[in-house]
């Protein structure tokens, strides 16, 4: 008999996958141990299941046989079992139904839906590898001890595999350690060889493949003239030389990996960069890309967050980071790739534009990959996949995994088409008193929805439904939807531990130096909690949640509106002028004492975090809700809602009413915002004005042919498709109007095809920067003719006098 050598191992929880081996699954849990090995640890004891919901007063025993009868050999049915759960808080008996192969749990699930007597099918659409992490309560990148035993295992690229004898424990000793300390990164990007515009994978070569590594190593990969066999097979024997753990790109879901992947095939060569024998990358959720035994992390999904930037591309979000300035980096037009690659001179310049988007991949991956580990860590997704999962299924995930321990059986979720659109009344928004206000407070509630939540107990299981009655009821003011105090609401237990859990962090921040490694490490944290705690009031108005409740949504918000209306009668009651008001923040006159009060009565009264957010030395509001633009004593300048923060302008009008908005509240100066704005006016006159600065960026949200009304961005799609140009949904059509006659979107040019001469000056000054800089000098009397041809212009002095008058 031979003995088993048990071990206890401590190690990081990476990824998680499965195979099916002898008819039965294996679990695989990809992880690393405190000595830095990389392992694979194998249980092959866990098994699917779903629940069965039978209908009231329906024979339990009588279904359970049925359920048995449905049982096949490839995949039996190994149990049908009653057990007491909760569904939306109500006691209910259910049937624990378990089979042996996980994708058989579908059509097991279609076949008992069928019976008489089921009222419904739950859980079946859990996905197995992630139904097992949530019944272990397994984090990835958190860090466990386990009981195991080695195993000899030939085909996977690891330092050991393992068999798990005992259920992962957490180790709490190592809750505060930087979880991606120690793991291997690679950043990758490549460049494919397109004489046609767009490259086309069934003939265009990849002509580049650059990597960076994090431990300091740079590599470019290049093709022998246009056959690129060689460099894809380079590139897979470095990614198993280097072995890296994380495996970065800016936008690589979409484009790189599919991209090799073709060309792969069409060269015979297999891709196997996961970490297990023949694996190559495969479509996996939420759109990314699956590498086995690797994270494989597509940073634009990151990228996406970022309001302030809004045309996303790489080298605009590497500066605005700081990552790589757009003055410093190496420019190639991407259309002329094909060019610059066939002349030997201009290749050295095509090297050195792909080794800087390598470099700032991995400058952004420093950026985002903090975060993303500690949303892993919260809401129990892979880092690989809590990137591309939108923040309602990062939320969605921690539910299932909160539900799990309370007994609750999780709803399925609807196809959003088969749920009605039901609106309701969002935030108030206070009128804002137009023009410049100086010293101003914004008192800022704390996360003001997920508090409405906790404090009034709402919840789809606390909802009181017509015919339901309760001893203590919370109304929501305005839609008199009621909820039930009798009993606490799942959402409630969950967001108050996430309210909780930020607090002590915030805490624990404050025993470190700012920008310290420690401190850095929990404001991450405190960010993810704050992420995940303010999509819960989103999550239940989402039509494909789970907990869909769109009455709680509704009531939600109808609290809000009353909370916010509330502290601006106080704040006017105290003496203080309310200049505005939207969603959880008011804007309001900063007199510390009055203010002060406000807090304490809001805190004590209203049973509500408030606090002073930011204080602005100056203000600017037009008539016009949610826009404004302020300046605070540090000397930044924020603007919200006016063309400069939104996308479908171009640069050149952004900048402008940027440029005047901080003119005007920086200097005072109304005369000096004009002339700037005049200079502008005659260097389009001129053609001194870049065409790039000149570009409107506008996103297909459906393919060209679906479009009725041909709007200029739709009409440049077409253009670019006839030149051979790939234009899917979602795909940012960038377009300069030129000269000539006809409607507008006829005048539409793709940006890399227009010359200076050819741009329309009179469209940009009468349509894009007079109409931008006017939302601001026009409050200031100063008019389009003024700034077009001359003319006195008004001082901020003389605007003053009138608003004394």
């Amino acid at each position: 008999m031979v003995q088993l050598v048990v071990e206890r191992l401590t190690f990081q929880l990476l990824d998680v996958s499965y195979s099916i081996e002898g008819g039965r699954p294996i679990i695989e849990l990809w992880a690393r141990d405190s000595r830095g090995r990389r392992l694979l640890l194998l249980d092959d004891a866990f098994r699917p299941y779903f629940y069965v919901l039978p209908r009231d007063g329906e024979d339990t025993d009588r279904l359970a046989a049925e359920l048995k009868r449905l049982s096949k050999t490839r995949s039996p049915i190994t149990s049908v079992e009653k057990v007491n759960m909760k569904y939306f808080g109500r006691p209910v008996t259910a049937l624990k139904v378990t089979t042996v192969i996980p994708e058989t749990v579908r059509d097991y699930r279609d076949a008992a839906a069928k019976l008489s007597g089921v009222s419904d099918v739950l859980e079946a659409d859990v996905r197995f590898s992630m139904r097992y992490l949530i019944d272990l309560n397994l984090y990835p990148m958190r860090w466990y001890v386990a009981e195991v035993e080695q195993l000899a295992r030939s085909d996977v690229i690891a330092d050991g595999s393992y068999r798990l004898l005992s259920k992962p424990e957490e180790d709490p000793s190592l809750a505060d350690v930087d979880p991606l300390e120690g793991l291997r990164v690679m950043a990758f990007d490549i460049e494919a060889y397109n004489p046609q515009g767009s490259p086309n994978p069934a003939r265009d070569p990849v002509i580049i493949i650059g990597l960076a590594f994090n431990d300091g190593e740079r590599l470019q990969l290049q093709a022998s003239g246009h056959s690129d066999k060689e460099v894809i097979q380079r590139f897979v024997d470095i990614i198993k030389r280097k072995d890296p753990d994380i495996i970065v790109g800016y936008n690589q879901n979409s484009f790189d990996w599919p991209y090799l992947l073709e060309r792969a095939r069409a060269n015979g060569v297999k891709l196997e960069v996961g970490r297990k024998a023949g694996a190559e990358p495969t479509p996996s959720v939420f759109g990314h890309v699956s590498v086995q035994g690797r994270l494989n992390v597509d940073l634009y999904n990151f990228a996406e967050g970022i309001e302030e930037v809004k045309v996303k591309t790489l080298d605009e979000v590497a500066d605005y980071l700081g990552v790589m300035p757009k003055d410093k980096r190496t420019n190639v037009d991407w259309w002329r790739i094909a060019e610059y690659w066939d002349d030997p001179e201009r290749r050295k310049t095509l090297l050195a534009y792909n080794m800087d988007d390598v470099v700032s991949t991995l400058g952004l991956a420093y950026q985002f990959l903090p975060f993303g580990a500690q949303l892993s860590q919260i809401s129990g997704l892979p880092l690989d996949q809590v990137a591309a999962a939108s923040v309602a299924f990062r939320l969605e995930m921690r539910f299932m995994r909160e539900a799990r321990k309370l007994g609750e059986l999780v709803p399925n979720r609807a196809e959003e088409e088969s749920r009605e659109l039901e609106t309701y009344t969002g935030a108030i928004v206070l009128e804002p008193r137009p023009g410049i206000h100086h010293n101003v407070a914004v008192l800022d509630f704390a996360s003001m929805y997920p508090s409405i939540m906790v404090k009034y107990n709402v919840g789809p299981d606390t909802l009181i439904k017509p015919g339901e009655s309760c001893e203590s009821v919370n109304e929501a003011p305005g839609v008199k939807h009621r909820f039930c105090a009798d009993k606490e609401a799942f959402f409630r237990r969950v967001l108050e531990r996430f309210l909780r859990w930020r607090a002590e962090v915030k805490a624990a921040m404050k025993k470190y130096p700012e920008g310290s490694p420690q401190y850095r490490l929990l404001n991450e944290r405190q960010r993810a909690i704050k992420v995940l705690a303010n999509a819960s009031y989103g999550y239940m108005g989402w039509a494909a949640a789970r907990w869909y409740c769109r009455e709680c949504a509704e009531s939600v918000t109808a609290w809000g509106r009353d909370l916010i209306t509330k502290a601006a009668s106080l704040a006017r009651s105290l003496g203080l002028k309310v200049y505005y008001g939207d969603t959880d923040s008011l804007f309001v006159e900063n007199d510390p004492e009055k203010v002060q009060k406000v807090i304490d009565e809001i805190t004590k009264g209203l049973e509500f975090d408030i606090k002073v957010d930011k204080v602005y030395s100056r203000v600017f509001f037009t008539e016009a809700k949610k826009r404004y633009a302020g300046l605070t004593p540090d000397g930044k300048i924020d603007i919200v809602g006016f063309e400069a923060v939104r996308g479908d302008w171009s640069e050149l009008a952004k900048e402008a009413q940027a440029q005047v908005a901080e003119l005007i509240l920086r200097y005072d100066d109304v005369k000096k915002a004009v002339d700037y704005v005049k200079g502008i006016i005659n260097d389009l006159r001129s053609n001194k004005v870049d065409v790039e600065k000149l570009v409107i960026w506008k996103t297909l949200t459906k393919s060209v042919d679906k479009y009725e009304a041909e709007a200029p961005h739709v009409y440049v799609a077409k253009m670019m498709e006839k030149l051979g140009f790939k234009v899917d949904v979602g795909s940012k059509i960038g377009y300069v109007i030129v000269k000539g006659d006809g409607p507008l979107s006829r005048r539409a040019r793709p940006y890399f095809l227009v010359k200076p001469q050819d741009v329309d000056v009179n469209y940009y000054i009468d349509k894009q920067v007079v109409p931008a800089v006017m939302r601001i000098l026009g409050f200031f009397g100063v008019s389009e003719r003024e700034l077009k041809a001359g003319g006195r212009q008004a001082s901020l002095f003389d605007y003053l006098k009138k608003s004394d008058e």
